[in-house]
């Protein structure tokens, strides 16, 4: 691995398990913070609402967590037990927050185009997920390392959200209309980059 690969690998890391702790604030605080600020009494109050926000965001941390390191050739050579174990994890993980994330997407601050654009990520999560179990369970490594692919670009999103949040609303100076866009900018180009690494790495996927 040459030099810039291992920074961009430090930064992939660095990033994924940043954000993959930051739900313990949401869990540790006592008042609203973060998105919760922009949502209405009545939900705060939902507690089926609440299982599913701090479903999605617990177990969505953990999935950050546990699948940066499903890409380590270094893991999967000489730990292939752990590999295989940190990967249930995040399969485990993905498909509960998906879940729960694809329920509170209809319940999204900014309307329809919000809505739509968290629930299109939460079930193409889920979809690409369960592709790439399935593709593991019938021993076709090809179909699975791509369908990971897709899967934690998917799951990406909830660090590029939480890059492209602040800038958006410092720029349009509206945290509605940058957030109605981040529902989107969020895990678009994510799938994207993944579309062209699974195309540069030469995976078949069908």
């Amino acid at each position: 691995m040459n030099r810039s690969n291992k920074v961009a690998w430090f930064v992939f890391a660095f990033l994924a398990i940043g954000v993959g702790l930051y739900p313990l604030l949401y869990l540790v605080s006592d008042g609203k913070m973060g998105l919760l600020l922009s949502k209405s009494d009545a939900l705060l109050a939902n507690t089926l609402w609440n299982i599913g926000f701090y479903g999605h965001i617990t177990f969505g941390g953990i999935a950050l967590l546990t699948g940066w390191s499903q890409f380590s050739q270094k893991l999967r050579k000489k730990r292939l037990h752990l590999h295989r174990n940190l990967g249930k994890v995040y399969v485990v993980s993905a498909l509960i927050s998906g879940i729960c994330g694809v329920y509170i997407g209809f319940y999204a601050t900014g309307g329809v185009v919000t809505s739509v654009g968290f629930i299109a990520l939460g079930v193409i999560w889920l979809f690409t997920t369960t592709k790439a179990y399935l593709a593991i369970g019938n021993k076709d490594l090809s179909l699975h390392q791509g369908m990971m692919i897709y899967s934690y670009a998917a799951c990406f999103a909830a660090v590029t959200l939480r890059i492209w949040l602040p800038l958006l609303t410092a720029t349009l100076g509206s945290f509605i209309i940058a957030y109605k866009i981040v529902a989107w900018l969020c895990w678009v180009p994510n799938m994207i980059f993944a579309y062209y690494w699974i195309r540069k790495k030469g995976i078949q996927i069908g």
